[in-house]
């Protein structure tokens, strides 16, 4: 595997979880080349890519300074990232309580967020037939973690500290996907309006210049 650049990102063109990660490499202005993994042609369960990430999903990231060190899970790299290359806390916190909110905020994110959006597009998209039921289940439940995150950032700008982290960019890309597929139909959904806290911290995240890169990058490969 060629070591030209710092990381090797394995990801996919249309799932969030890949290009949460090039945020943060972004931000902490790592270098890194991505491999974008076809799974029409099922190239995420290649022995290739297996011996690096066993459970065959995206995101994986290879560290060619460290040995080829090999993680996957997304919010798992964000925490390998802040740990090993954000020394000076720009895009994490370092006391021992912020740590663990830090952690508190990600495992959210991989548990109540993730999951439950995932499931809404998979019925909005790809499900063999068309089931309403379980269509409203996933929506209610991605304006109710929409909800939980209002109400925290009605009381402070960001989740953890005083500062933009790597637990609230682990949002974005998801939340991306929920106003502009997930809840693009819902009957009166409007974040501004319905999460006004939600909508403040989701619209100055976009406004980041390395945010908004990797966002042009997957928009134009989306050909939105």
């Amino acid at each position: 595997m060629s070591a030209e650049h710092h990381f090797t990102l394995y990801s996919t063109v249309r799932g969030p979880n890949g290009w949460k990660v090039a945020m943060v490499l972004e931000e902490l202005g790592l270098s890194y080349q991505t491999i974008y993994l076809d799974f029409s042609k099922d190239e995420h369960h290649s022995p290739e890519y297996l011996k690096y990430n066993p459970n065959g999903r995206i995101p994986t990231l290879i560290d060619h300074k460290n040995g080829d060190f090999a993680i996957w899970e997304s919010d798992a790299i964000l925490v390998y990232l802040a740990e090993k290359y954000d020394p000076e806390g720009k895009f994490s916190v370092k006391d021992f309580e912020g740590r663990m909110q830090q952690l508190q905020w990600l495992f959210f994110q991989a548990s109540g967020q993730g999951p439950y959006y995932g499931q809404a597009a998979h019925f909005l998209r790809y499900h063999s037939e068309h089931i309403p039921s379980a269509i409203e289940r996933y929506q209610k439940e991605v304006l109710r973690v929409l909800g939980v995150l209002d109400g925290v950032l009605s009381k402070r700008e960001w989740l953890v500290g005083d500062k933009c982290t790597i637990a609230d960019l682990s949002f974005v890309s998801w939340n991306v996907s929920a106003t502009m597929f997930l809840l693009k139909d819902y009957p009166g959904f409007d974040l501004a309006k319905d999460f006004p806290s939600t909508y403040r911290w989701h619209a100055s995240m976009l406004a980041r210049e390395k945010v908004a890169k990797v966002l042009a990058t997957q928009f134009k490969m989306l050909n939105i």
